[in-house]
C-alpha cells in the first residue's frame, strides 16, 4: 500500500510539532529546577572576586554565607571598605569602631569624621557625633558634607538655629552641587 502526500506531510508536521512541544517542556523543567549542588558550587566558585578587598558583606550575604568573623585588619584600605560594608547592612556599632580605628591612621581624613558622626547618631549618640563632627571641620572647616551631616542631625535633635547655621555652610562652602541641593531642601523644611 502506498502512502500518500497528505500522509507523508501531516507526519513531518507533527513530528516537528512534537519536537518543538518536548523542546518547550525539557527547557522550561531545567530553567525551573535548581541546579544540582556540585554545578552550584561551581557557579558560587566562579562568582566570587578573586580579589577579596572585592568581596563585600552583601555579596557573601547573596551567596548566604557568612561574614568572617576574624579580628580587623591593619591596611587602612581593607578596615575603610569593612566599615563601609558594615554601615551600608546597618551594623553601625561594628563601622563605628572600624571608623575610630581609621583615626588613628588618618586623624587628618575629614570624610572618616563624618562617617563617624553619621554612624554614631544612627546609634542613637548625637551629641558624641556633633563633638566628632565638629572635630573634623576643625582640620577642614571646607568640608562640605560635614556641614550637610551636622545640619542633618542637629534638626533631627531639634537644633533648629545650630541646623540652620550649619546648612547654610554646607550650601556656601564647596562645589558638590547635589550636597548643596540637600541642604537647601533641609533648610526649607526648618521651622
Amino acid at each position: 500500500m502506498t502512502l500518500n502526500y497528505k500522509f507523508w506531510t501531516g507526519l513531518a508536521v507533527f513530528e516537528i510539532v512534537f519536537g518543538v512541544a518536548v523542546f518547550a517542556v525539557t527547557r522550561q523543567y531545567y530553567i525551573d529546577r535548581p541546579a544540582p549542588l556540585k554545578a552550584r558550587q561551581t557557579a558560587i566558585t566562579e562568582a566570587v572576586p578573586t580579589r577579596s578587598d572585592n568581596v563585600t558583606a552583601a555579596d557573601l550575604a547573596q551567596f548566604n554565607l557568612q561574614v568572617p568573623s576574624q579580628a580587623a585588619p591593619d591596611d587602612p584600605v581593607e578596615i575603610s571598605r569593612l566599615a563601609n560594608d558594615y554601615f551600608s547592612n546597618r551594623e553601625y556599632d561594628r563601622a563605628a569602631e572600624l571608623y575610630e580605628k581609621l583615626l588613628g591612621y588618618g586623624p587628618e581624613n575629614v570624610d572618616t569624621y563624618n562617617n563617624l558622626g553619621l554612624t554614631l547618631h544612627y546609634l542613637g549618640r548625637s551629641a558624641e557625633a556633633l563633638k566628632v563632627l565638629h572635630e573634623g571641620i576643625v582640620v577642614d572647616s571646607n568640608h562640605q558634607r560635614s556641614w550637610l551631616t551636622i545640619g542633618f542631625i542637629n534638626s533631627q535633635m531639634g537644633n533648629i538655629e545650630d541646623a540652620r547655621f550649619a546648612l547654610t555652610n554646607a550650601m556656601q562652602v564647596g562645589g558638590d552641587e547635589e550636597i548643596r541641593r540637600s541642604a537647601k531642601e533641609m533648610l526649607e523644611k526648618l521651622p
